[in-house]
């Protein structure tokens, strides 16, 4: 496919809905490290978010998104932990924090995103986990989201 002129394909990508999947896919990413950096030192939502918006200016993505993400499981996040508690074989304070980190925005997404469907939330959580987690990473937080959607969107999983 012939790229626009400027060399952006931009909107070939995006689907009617106005939706580009691979900006959301780097907002994602990009929360996956605000959410690893808010586990280990805390910094208050302003200071994480003007911090990560501010590295987003040098790879395009889905600034509003990302921002939700962020507010919505620093917002949410004991909820999110309670959510995801019977689907995990130990405490949440355990697991590997990036391992949380994309458990958390994953959680916060079959919760407070029913506009996302459950395979796309497990899809891009794994795919973070495998580019920023341990080795096998990826399969603990796969069964454990698998777990979880079953649970918190049963009816659009049994479709």
């Amino acid at each position: 496919m012939p790229r626009p002129a400027g060399g952006s394909c931009m909107k070939f990508r995006r689907r009617p809905d106005g939706i580009d999947p691979v900006l959301r896919a780097r907002a994602r990413r990009r929360a996956l490290q605000a959410i690893y950096a808010w586990q280990v030192s805390r910094p208050d939502e302003r200071a994480l978010l003007a911090q990560f918006a501010h590295e987003q200016a040098h790879e395009q993505a889905d600034l509003e998104y990302f921002e939700d993400l962020i507010r919505g499981v620093l917002r949410h996040v004991q909820a999110i932990d309670a959510a995801l508690a019977p689907h995990l074989d130990r405490s949440i304070d355990e697991v590997d924090l990036v391992e949380r980190a994309a458990l958390r925005i994953a959680g916060y997404e079959l919760l407070h995103r029913p506009d996302v469907p459950y395979r796309v939330v497990i899809n891009e959580a794994i795919d973070a986990t495998k580019r920023f987690g341990a080795e096998h990473g990826h399969t603990y937080v796969n069964g454990v989201l698998d777990k979880a959607a079953a649970a918190l969107r049963g009816v659009e999983a049994k479709k």
